[in-house]
């Protein structure tokens, strides 16, 4: 199959930095460009990393066509001598950074490239549209997953945004606990389990109910869902069990007080015998919704909107940021601490850093360390970034369930108070070391 070209995902600007750098002879220079957030969305405890497999394809496949470089030379956008240097365009440096599904906080360097400022400064808004919007789902998604305790959450949100943002939010669910996705395209790409079964257009197009039901389980089977609120919920249940037996599968609920309409399903459904009959619940939910169901005998989520628009915060608000660069235009020039140093709450602290996850007696986490300098003997075997890209060949793919299950790891190293749905400060404080001035 082949992969698109990312090249043209990145702003003007980066290309017009590009033409300037060439011309002063400073764009071949050593530079670091570190990603992070100044700060989570008002009142999250925590952020997830989301989207790293996915920045490492695009980094390889950003290359300027000779399509791409037609229209950069009918607009005028660069010059022919920026216009010849792009068309060799391969990112040849280094990326390390935070493991996918791997938890963050302000200041975390969640990423860290590496190479000439050419070559780097061309992938921030690529790589930022990437980690913003997979990171805010993935947030969102784990906040769900901890309402949910343990009952399995589908992700249903392709209608409710872009249909590329779509699969790429379907990706992200997966890794902050959801299990499953009804986006066939998020199955063929990334292998997540897809589920559906029928929606009330099918129930109206019937008849009847009853043949509605009789259609779906003699083309299904008896184990599949059934829908049964569009008309009269209690009729519905009894005309499902008729239907499909005591085997019947599962009922959905999309809409109405659903925890009232839980209780009242489940003991409907064990009366008529099907025990084993699952309760499905949608329409609108978030981690609140979710939260406030965890009383009802509801065996499972599906979740659209909230997901997929971050429930509420729909980016992570990182920045791609220059925190080193060469000396000087020598190949060994060493490197320096670079920042900006305007007021107006948009400082960035220098310097390449590492950063590591103290743990208190207990062994739960109590600090994000960020430093520049020596990493302490103690901190030594609890850094959190690792090398992602060497060379500029991505060097740490991963299946995406080893995200998943990361993230499961790094959530129940926190503190009790993660899990708290209630607004509230960074579960875990930064502290900088070594950092200069």
């Amino acid at each position: 199959m082949t992969v698109p070209s990312t090249a043209l995902f990145t702003d003007q600007y980066e290309l017009t930095m590009l033409q300037a750098a060439l011309r002063s002879g400073t764009a071949h220079r050593r530079s670091v460009f570190e990603v992070f957030t100044r700060r989570l969305p008002e009142g999250r405890r925590y952020g997830v990393v989301a989207g790293t497999g996915r920045v490492l394809d695009a980094v390889e496949n950003f290359r300027f066509e000779p399509a791409i470089l037609d229209f950069l030379r009918e607009g005028g956008i660069v010059d022919a001598p920026t216009l010849d240097w792009l068309a060799d365009y391969r990112f040849t440096g280094d990326i390390r950074g935070y493991p996918e599904g791997e938890v963050y906080f302000p200041g975390s360097p969640v990423l860290a490239v590496e190479g000439s400022f050419a070559e780097c400064v061309l992938l921030e808004t690529v790589v930022l549209s990437i980690l913003n919007h997979d990171s805010a789902v993935a947030a969102a998604a784990s906040r769900m997953a901890v309402a949910a305790a343990g009952r399995p959450l589908m992700e249903m949100g392709a209608r409710r945004t872009h249909e590329l943002g779509a699969v790429a939010a379907s990706r992200a669910a997966f890794v902050g606990g959801f299990s499953s996705t009804s986006v066939l395209a998020a199955g063929f790409r990334y292998g997540i389990p897809t589920v559906g079964t029928s929606a009330h257009a099918f129930t109206l197009l019937h008849d009847s109910e009853r043949e509605a039901f009789t259609a779906q389980v003699e083309s299904l089977g008896a184990g599949t869902t059934l829908l049964v609120d569009t008309y009269d919920v209690e009729e519905a249940v009894r005309v499902a069990v008729e239907v499909a037996g005591p085997g019947l599968g599962a009922v959905r609920i999309d809409s109405g007080d659903l925890l009232v309409a839980a209780h009242r399903v489940r003991g409907q459904l064990d009366d008529l015998g099907a025990r084993d009959a699952r309760i499905v619940v949608t329409s609108d939910l978030d981690e609140y919704a979710i939260a406030s169901l965890a009383a009802a005998p509801v065996d499972a989520y599906g979740v659209g909107t909230q997901l997929v628009t971050g429930s509420g915060h729909p980016t992570a608000s990182m920045v791609y940021k220059l925190v080193a660069r060469a000396a000087g235009d020598e190949p060994d020039a060493p490197l320096i601490p670079v920042a900006k140093r305007s007021t107006g709450g948009k400082l960035s602290i220098g310097g390449a850093k590492w950063a590591a996850r103290a743990v208190d007696a207990h062994g739960v986490a109590d600090a994000e360390v960020v430093g520049t300098g020596p990493v302490p003997d103690e901190l030594a075997d609890r850094l959190l970034q690792v090398e992602l890209m060497r060379g500029g060949k991505a060097v740490a793919r991963e299946p995406l369930e080893a995200a998943r299950d990361r993230h499961v790891a790094a959530r129940e190293a926190l503190p009790l108070s993660a899990s708290q749905l209630s607004k509230g400060e960074p579960v875990l404080p930064t502290r900088y070391t070594d950092a200069p001035a």
